[in-house]
């Protein structure tokens, strides 16, 4: 989508990280068609660092879920700085990661059905190619050995540990047994790798630390029974809320030499000002590593969109809607105000906030006496970042004087 935001001179090199001329499209000058999606330069360099510094922290490695971004750009930024490689959902994410250099996959899904096998069974062919995935059932087990099998490759996999009424992975010890019976029928084209679990299903902590131990626990067991096949067992978990409570429970899983942690929060990067607003406050007040890091991640990811009514008094109309921002967990939140010829934007008042979205309007709730004018230009955090950037194929990238430095692409 908008496609007429990308300026022309802002070329897309090689890591489209900015290279190329100084800065010179203005956002505030209106140099930029609005609507339009940016990234702040300096919040995504403090987030990278954040982030890198506190896995170390706990000796563990970092595999961030690219279904967040789809943007190549921004999966070259997180590998340049540290990351074990990246995480997808689905095998066409895994072939557009492929085709745009990433070269090692954790697939946090089960693999299902032969077009999507077909897909990955391509890009194996590749020897540099390093992928894994998840399996919760011995008849997915018996259908993906058979299928690789037919194309004498071994694909690689990691059992996933469910809870009841969660989503995927196995519920109890029978299940998890009949997958790993239905693996070791395979021993040609199947390889149990590792063990992995999603605690993002669970909303107490209580509930999630139960089940990191469980996954901690029947990876030990598998591996006392010599149930893996490679001598480097992967122990994979963690979204973008519970990922300090995932390395708290893995981190004596990973001083040992054998055994791999591998965390996948995906949102970190671009952050947000609703959910993982609140989950990082939680995360600051109870984990002793963040307390010592002072600040915590920053937004990156904000909206610019133009003020094109102000019909009655009390409202103003902008020019954004479904078709440019996340509304499933919360609408937008205007925080700044910038009227063109001024030096500066202004913080936004707090009283102001949106209270509908249609696809291409939001209703912007003010007091009447507000100074509100057609042509304003608003900024709003995002609530969401995964259902944001699905809705852009460039966002531009921005400095702290909201000049252009360069443009990302994604992949949706």
């Amino acid at each position: 989508m908008h496609p007429s935001n990308v300026p022309a001179e802002i070329p897309v090199t090689g890591k489209g990280l900015g290279a190329g001329p100084d800065p010179c499209w203005s956002i505030l000058d209106g140099e930029v068609s609005l609507p339009v999606a940016v990234l702040r330069d300096s919040a995504l360099q403090h987030n990278l660092a954040w982030m890198r510094d506190f896995i170390a922290a706990y000796g563990v490695e970092l595999a961030p879920h690219g279904k967040t971004t789809m943007s190549p750009e921004l999966f070259a930024m997180q590998l340049d700085a540290g990351a074990w490689g990246i995480t997808l959902a689905t095998a066409p994410q895994v072939r557009d990661a492929y085709r745009h250099g990433v070269r090692r996959v954790l697939m946090a899904n089960q693999l299902v059905g032969r077009a999507n096998m077909a897909l990955i069974a391509e890009l194996l062919r590749d020897p540099a190619f390093a992928f894994c995935c998840l399996v919760d059932s011995a008849t997915n087990a018996d259908a993906l050995g058979a299928y690789f099998a037919e194309r004498s490759q071994r694909l690689r996999l990691l059992l996933e540990i469910g809870v009841t009424g969660g989503r995927t992975g196995v519920r109890d010890d029978a299940q998890a047994r009949a997958v790993l019976d239905a693996i070791a029928r395979w021993p040609q084209s199947l390889a149990l790798v590792g063990v992995e679990t999603y605690e993002g299903v669970l909303k107490d902590e209580a509930g999630i630390r139960a089940l990191l131990r469980r996954t901690v626990a029947i990876m030990q067991m598998l591996r006392d029974e010599g149930a893996f096949a490679e001598p480097r067992i992967l122990l994979s978990g963690a979204g973008s809320a519970w990922y300090d409570v995932v390395a708290e429970e893995f981190a004596d899983a990973a001083k040992n030499p054998d055994v791999q942690v591998l965390l996948r929060p995906g949102c970190y990067l671009t952050h947000d000002a609703g959910a993982y607003r609140d989950a990082d406050a939680r995360i600051h007040a109870s984990n002793p590593v963040a307390r010592s890091m002072a600040e915590g991640l920053r937004p990156a990811l904000q909206l610019w969109a133009c003020v094109q009514s102000v019909p009655e008094p009390g409202r103003a109309i902008v020019g954004l809607g479904k078709r440019d921002a996340a509304f499933d967990a919360g609408l937008p939140l205007p925080v700044l105000q910038h009227r063109p010829g001024d030096a500066a934007p202004q913080p936004a008042p707090s009283h102001w906030r949106l209270d509908a979205i249609m696809d291409q309007h939001a209703f912007l709730a003010i007091d009447a006496d507000d100074d509100v004018q057609v042509g304003d230009m608003l900024c709003f955090d995002i609530c969401h970042p995964c259902l944001t950037f699905d809705k852009w194929r460039h966002l531009l990238r921005v400095d702290d004087d909201w000049r252009v430095t360069g443009i990302v692409t994604t992949c949706f």
